[in-house]
């Protein structure tokens, strides 16, 4: 790996950090991040990883709120799913323990009685990653359909430890893989409306020039915009680009 997929990856793992530890690192674990893995960062770096940080609402030094980052309409939700989970039954440690045992075991029953054990932290979690562009009931609805196929797979750990390790970091990483989609999505949103906007410029320059909508083969002849590009316009835009004539050339 290159430096920048070292730094990529040391980053990725401190925000992980941050999660488990209530969306919060110290000082010293934000800089063993990367100097364990041969990373020396300067100062304005640092300060770049600390925007960072911030901006996916991870506190240095502290925990930030996670609630300040919900929306009235969010904090009514959780409010209504919670009390809804009120409902379960409260069980013990030991009692939680003895659950996720059978569950391990293939015993009917144990692992639905699993996932009921663990929906109030599926909620918890979802707190954890507020403010990033999803919505908290999505974040949970995610968070529970990972919760559920880990449970199919809690043969495979080898404690109780593990088991719930592995229940966590599932919805954990099923709420980032989300968070990420969407935000990939919005990327590719962005860039279609831009290419949809040159084209939209384009075709109105040379119908104000000529006084009437441009054909498609004259916009891609003048302009030097390629038919597919136009096109692709056309259909982002529902065919609504005034400045344009499609119905000859497509």
């Amino acid at each position: 790996m290159n430096e920048e997929q070292i730094f990529a990856k040391a980053l990725e793992a401190l925000c992980r950090q941050a999660r488990e530890q209530g969306n919060a690192v110290s000082e010293r674990q934000l800089e063993e991040a990367f100097e364990k893995n041969g990373l020396s960062l300067s100062g304005e770096q640092l300060l770049l990883v600390r925007d960072y940080l911030k901006e996916k609402k991870i506190g240095v030094g502290e925990p930030g709120d996670p609630d300040s980052f919900l929306s009235e309409e969010e904090v009514r939700y959780l409010d209504l799913y919670l009390e809804e989970l009120e409902g379960l039954q409260t069980l013990t440690e030991g009692e939680k323990e003895a659950v996720t045992l059978s569950a391990m075991a293939g015993e009917s029953g144990a692992r639905e009685k699993l996932i009921e054990i663990f929906l109030p932290r599926v909620a918890e979690i979802a707190r954890l990653y507020a403010g990033q562009g999803i919505g908290m009931e999505d974040l949970i609805g995610e968070g529970n359909v990972a919760l559920a196929m880990a449970a199919e797979m809690v043969s495979c750990a080898g404690s109780v430890q593990e088991a719930h390790g592995n229940l966590v970091s599932a919805v954990m990483e099923a709420m980032e893989e989300l968070i990420a989609r969407d935000a990939g999505e919005k990327k590719t949103g962005e860039k279609l409306v831009k290419k949809a906007n040159d084209v939209l410029d384009k075709a109105r320059e040379m119908a104000q020039d000529l006084g009437r909508k441009v054909k498609v083969e004259e916009l891609a002849k003048e302009s030097g915009l390629s038919r597919d590009r136009i096109r692709e316009a056309v259909r982002i835009t529902g065919d609504r680009i005034e400045y344009l004539d499609t119905k000859e050339g497509f």
